[in-house]
């Protein structure tokens, strides 16, 4: 069946969704429907293995990517950048193979762990079909950088003694190379698709729940009632809104398509240029994935490969996410500054108060979330029962007809919280209990008027969590032949080594290097490869010269968000162009000046990681985050050209040299740093008090 072109003058949605959120809105027709379907019992699989552990690990992560395989298959046809209207036969075959083969982990189970290190050539043949399906699927929804980036470490693990320039190692068989890629838990079946297959799949479904329930609306109201009216309103509402969005929904191209939907015309309409319009959104949207409590994936994946819990790292990146929205906020301040921009009038601002009071009870399980993670349990067991309590709230809807809707929920929430509390007291296991608390209210509503409406909200919201992770597993599962093979070989070693030679020693210049890395990688990668690849080559590095574990990858982790910022890609700029009716490149050079005060943070989280929490001394927090706070502000100064009113040629090298001090955590730089800034604050205040006497 043909494939229909996109409408002119839009980019194709697939495109758009490719590499964060594919599928959304990459099919329609027979495809659609397909995936629709497909999409549904894929959910139901992953809630299922989530809330009753059924299976073994290596299981749940084979049939996790043969779901993958088949979405893809039917969503994605073989040329990329076109909408899908029907699934012709070869990719039936392609995606039904690939599905079929995710059994094959489960039906030989016994025999493979027996013959474990000694593969039959029916291991190698699976092997290598699957291998060959995972980078066919990886290119129709990325495109070729990755594959290309994955395929050519293949070659490197066969080849190792003819290998010049340095590179040569050892070498290893082709079965070697399959069992590793295939049948051990270091390839395809990694650390990043075990990920995937548990935590990964289930926020972002708890995610999809929460938007289907109501919460952008939420959100964008009391963005509205806390800014709408001030001035530069409507582009610190699409902050603020982002921001909140950031708390459930970690892809940065999701919230650009629907929050921006909002914000985007908004700005527009008061006066923001389309381009900067567009760019403040994704400026704002990117920073979702390092905004806790879900944060992006990627923070799974940093939990599982530092070995600490995802609470640790959700903690280290409060402030440097509280900082890089705090730099939007600031940026757009200026700009609103700059170009006399007004806000909304209070009569088109609703209330906040009003909203939260109409809506609280949504940020119940999000609050729940927060909570159970915090309180040291696992991220499955934090989600199934937020994603549990998301289900029970909009199945609750039709008795809301009978019942007063705070007293209902009220009680669904004392109910189900009691239901727990008794499960895991007389040790059975709380997953289970929320599952059939659950089923039970659902059941009940079909019953009543209304219930049959709110049953496919909860169906659609099962077939959105499945589609917006396929762009998710497809990368942690082709980034698994990169790892495979690094692991295999040494090759993480050898190349953190050439960093540290590479940079003489010198912090500032592995970081800087660091730094380019990612974002040259990330104009082709999304973040999750991108920081797996990063975090296994300059992350060592940066431990050899001193740099705490979790400093370094959150690092590599920040940089490689800015890099979907940065054109010529600028995936996030990409998707905003769609609404903004203006150049992705334009945005994205806008972004990036936007995002330019953020830059800072990361550098001097490393150079004091108080700012990531770590240790006690609250004063060395304090002190660390004032200078942070007054870095963006300086840099942010910089980059617009007006601070009270349009900077002077001589305060731009002041405000340079008051931030560049602030970034160094050095007792000199910090001295020198606060002195510019004070005389900076000074001559600037001075001077529009002269500029004011004399108008």
């Amino acid at each position: 069946m043909s494939e229909a072109p996109s409408p002119a003058g839009q980019p194709p949605a697939a495109a758009v969704f490719d590499r964060e959120n594919p599928g959304a809105h990459g099919a329609a027709g027979t495809a659609a429907k397909a995936a629709f379907a497909i999409g549904i019992v894929f959910s139901l699989f992953q809630v299922w293995t989530a809330a009753l552990s059924p299976l073994s690990s290596l299981v749940v992560r084979s049939l996790h990517v043969g779901f993958l395989l088949l979405m893809i298959f039917v969503l994605f046809g073989a040329k990329r950048g076109r909408l899908r209207g029907g699934v012709p036969w070869y990719d039936w075959i392609l995606g039904i193979t690939g599905f079929v083969l995710g059994f094959y982990h489960m039906v030989f189970e016994a025999d493979l762990i027996q013959r474990a290190g000694d593969p039959s050539t029916a291991d190698i043949v699976v092997g290598c079909v699957e291998v060959l399906l995972v980078f066919e699927a990886a290119r129709r929804v990325m495109g070729l950088s990755l594959p290309i980036i994955c395929g050519v470490f293949i070659p490197y693990a066969l080849l190792g003694p003819s290998l010049p320039f340095g590179l040569a190692h050892r070498g290893f068989g082709f079965d070697q190379v399959v069992d590793q890629l295939y049948l051990s838990t270091e390839g395809i079946y990694g650390t990043p698709t075990y990920v995937s297959s548990t935590y990964i799949f289930l926020f972002v479904l708890f995610g999809a729940f929460l938007e289907r329930a109501g919460m952008i609306q939420l959100f964008n109201d009391v963005a509205l009632g806390l800014v709408g009216h001030a001035k530069g309103g409507p582009a610190k509402v699409a902050v603020i809104s982002s921001g909140l969005m950031g708390t459930i929904n970690g892809s940065g191209v999701a919230n650009v398509l629907t929050t921006g939907q909002f914000t985007i015309p908004l700005m527009t309409r008061f006066g923001y240029r389309p381009a900067f319009a567009g760019a403040v959104e994704a400026t704002a949207s990117m920073g979702g994935q390092i905004m806790p409590p879900v944060m992006g994936a990627v923070a799974f994946i940093m939990a599982e490969t530092l070995a600490v819990p995802y609470a640790e790292i959700a903690t280290a990146a409060i402030i440097p996410a509280v900082l890089y929205f705090f730099s939007a906020f600031w940026m757009v301040h200026l700009e609103a500054g700059r170009r006399h921009l007004v806000g909304l009038s209070k009569a088109e601002c609703p209330s906040a108060l009003l909203a939260l009071r109409k809506g609280w009870y949504l940020l119940l399980p999000l609050a729940a979330l927060v909570y159970l993670l915090f309180s040291g349990y696992t991220p499955l067991f934090a989600g199934v029962i937020g994603l549990a309590g998301t289900a029970v709230i909009i199945l609750g809807r039709p008795l809301s007809q009978v019942f007063s809707p705070f007293a209902l929920r009220a009680l669904f929430w004392v109910v189900l919280g009691g239901a727990i509390g008794v499960a895991a007291q007389q040790g059975y296991q709380p997953e289970k209990i929320s599952a059939v608390a659950v089923l039970a209210v659902g059941l009940l509503c079909l019953l009543l008027k209304g219930g049959r409406e709110t049953l496919r909200i909860v169906i659609g919201a099962l077939a959105d969590g499945a589609r917006n992770a396929v762009g998710v597993g497809i990368a942690c599962a082709l980034v698994g032949v990169l790892i495979g093979v690094a692991s295999l070989t040494g090759a993480a070693g050898n190349l953190a080594g050439a960093i540290v030679s590479l940079s003489g020693g010198s912090l500032i210049l592995a970081l800087l290097l660091t730094m380019v890395a990612c974002i040259v990688l990330g104009t082709g990668l999304p973040t999750i490869p991108n920081y797996i690849i990063t975090s296994s080559i300059a992350a060592p590095a940066l431990l050899k010269m001193g740099v705490p574990l979790i400093a370094s990858h959150m690092f590599v982790f920040y940089f490689g968000i800015m890099a979907d910022l940065t054109p010529p890609v600028a995936l996030a700029a990409m998707a905003a162009s769609s609404i903004a009716k203006a150049g992705h490149m334009q945005i994205g050079l806008t972004a990036t000046r936007i995002a330019l005060a953020g830059y800072v943070v990361p550098f001097m989280a490393v150079y004091d990681t108080a700012l990531l929490l770590q240790g006690d001394d609250l004063w060395a927090v304090a002190y660390v985050t004032v200078k942070a706070v007054l870095a963006i502000l300086l840099w942010g100064a910089i980059a617009i050209g007006w601070f009270h009113r349009r900077l002077a040629i001589f305060e731009y090298p002041l405000a340079a040299v008051g931030a560049l001090g602030l970034v160094l955590s050095t007792p000199l730089s910090d001295e020198i740093g606060f002195a510019a800034a004070a005389v900076f604050a000074v001559l600037h205040f001075w001077r529009t008090r002269q500029i004011s006497a004399t108008a």
